[in-house]
């Protein structure tokens, strides 16, 4: 079983809340394991790979702790929280097709080891066993989750096509990031108060806590891809500089370095060539260690952990409308964890 409490070292200091969680994750795990288990050897197999791989089920424990102000052990909290863990890992697969990427969480991708055309339909079949778990929770349920995962979808595409002619390239990126990472953890908080009956205001504060913090933590990442020695996600340092992924730190940079330039402003050697490196292909070694210490000692960085800051800054102002308790310091514990990633 991959997890057996709260990740990102938050901190639980309830009893009871650390039980539930605990007992609510362990169950979300069984959930997995039975939601990719396939009549066809095969397909358990493919189903399970990325499954069996870890990964921080910050979802599911987004659901858990929205169910708190509400009745945590209704019946509908644990499916609905296999649900939105089951989309997240299928959204997994297609995405590793685009980026032709070799390994994700520490081991191979499913397209490097069978091939995209498994990876495709595996992803798919993920997607259809959420479906038929959420089409148990109501029809309510299933128009929530159908229109995040539009915005998933349209987030993807936009990425995809990139920023229309005029757009400024970070304000495309944002936009980008509200579909694919935000739609999904704010239907999480959703998920977790609306299974709970929750009153209606809980679930409109937790969506938008979702929102916030799901922008957080993605912002976290694109630091820590350029900063940390160690990613999380067990993809290696500049896994997204060499593979030519604009994360936010290099929109930054590329913005400073415009701007610079049409203002005449003095530009370093150093930024001129950080510049050169972005602009050509950081797929050799060489190159791609020369940009990554270009870009860390950065003036980008520490606007980008700046931002990471401020969107967690702001989903800890969301809470603001739920009752004091455990509950409310958990998810205020999560708004800290992603400020210390971003260190």
């Amino acid at each position: 079983m991959n997890v057996v409490g709260p990740p990102f070292g938050l901190s639980v200091w309830d009893a009871a809340l650390d039980a539930d969680l605990r007992a609510g994750l362990a169950a979300v795990e069984e959930g997995l394991l039975d939601a990719t288990k396939s009549d066809v050897p095969f397909i358990t197999d493919a189903a399970r790979h990325l499954l069996q791989a870890g990964g921080k089920r910050f979802r599911p424990l987004l659901v858990m702790l929205g169910a708190q102000f509400g009745d945590p052990h209704s019946p509908g909290v644990v499916p609905a929280a296999v649900v939105v863990e089951l989309t997240h890992l299928a959204t997994l697969y297609h995405d590793d097709v685009m980026d032709e990427a070799d390994a994700r969480r520490g081991v191979r991708s499913a397209n490097a080891r069978w091939g995209n055309s498994v990876a495709v339909l595996t992803g798919d079949f993920l997607f259809s066993r959420a479906s038929h778990i959420l089409a148990d929770l109501g029809p309510e349920a299933v128009r929530v989750q159908a229109e995040a995962f539009e915005r998933l979808v349209t987030g993807q595409i936009l990425e995809t096509v990139g920023p229309r002619d005029g757009r400024d390239p970070l304000d495309h990126y944002m936009e980008v990031l509200a579909g694919k990472t935000s739609s999904l953890m704010a239907v999480s908080g959703r998920f977790g108060a609306m299974m709970s009956g929750a009153d209606e205001s809980v679930v409109h504060t937790l969506t938008q806590f979702g929102e916030r913090i799901g922008i957080a933590f993605q912002l976290a990442d694109d630091v820590l891809d350029i900063a940390s020695d160690h990613h999380e996600s067990g993809k290696t340092p500049g896994t997204d500089l060499r593979e030519g992924v604009p994360t936010l730190p290099v929109l930054h940079v590329r913005k400073m370095y415009a701007q610079a330039l049409a203002t005449g402003q003095h530009i370093s050697a150093e930024d001129r060539r950080l510049n050169e490196l972005l602009d050509g292909d950081l797929s050799a070694d060489a190159p791609h260690a020369e940009a990554l210490a270009l870009l860390r000692a950065h003036p980008a960085l520490d606007q980008a952990r700046a931002d990471s800051r401020r969107y967690a800054a702001e989903a800890l102002a969301a809470l603001s409308p739920l009752a004091e308790g455990p509950a409310k310091e958990a998810l205020a514990g999560l708004c800290d964890a992603a400020v210390d990633r971003a260190g």
